[in-house]
């Protein structure tokens, strides 16, 4: 449930970049994210290659390797969307990326487009993790919205909102 905002709290919702299961960040069988080395987040096992912008923003990084990207949201949230596990061993291939560096981007819209037999047969994982990167420094709260099944671009999962 989530948490009562106050009028003066600057918040926005981030909704699924996956369509699929509800992954704890804690049940990523990697170290950098089941121990938050990279931010606070959670995962999504995906059903579909669809991966998309969890909420408005502007692209701040595209993977060379077309495994993961970097928004950065109207709030000043940094998320990293990460498709799959030991995908940077691919080189590009089994991603399709969809969008350019700078571009400003709308909940729901496609920005990767992953092959995810190809990954399932050539890296360790199809997990998509999603974190906010700068979630340590101290400016954001989060409430969590945990639900089995998620749905890409609508599926809330968590509203983050400024500290006071």
């Amino acid at each position: 449930m989530f948490k009562k905002l106050f009028k003066h709290e600057k918040n926005e919702t981030v909704y699924a970049h996956a369509t699929g299961r509800f992954v704890s960040l804690k049940e990523v069988p990697d170290p950098v994210f089941n121990q938050k080395m990279m931010g606070e987040g959670i995962a999504v096992q995906p059903v579909d290659g669809h991966v998309v912008a969890p909420a408005d923003g502007e692209i701040i990084q595209i993977a060379e390797t077309k495994h993961a990207f970097g928004l950065r949201t109207e709030l000043g949230e940094e998320i990293l969307v990460h498709i799959g596990l030991e995908t940077v061993a691919l080189k590009g291939e089994g991603f399709q990326v969809k969008v350019a560096l700078g571009d400003k981007v709308k909940r729901g819209q496609i920005i990767i487009e992953a092959d995810l037999p190809y990954i399932e047969q050539h890296a360790s994982s199809t997990v998509i993790p999603m974190v906010v990167t700068n979630s340590g420094d101290g400016q954001f709260e989060f409430d969590w919205q945990i639900n089995t099944d998620v749905k890409a671009g609508e599926t809330p999962l968590f509203i983050a909102r400024t500290r006071k």
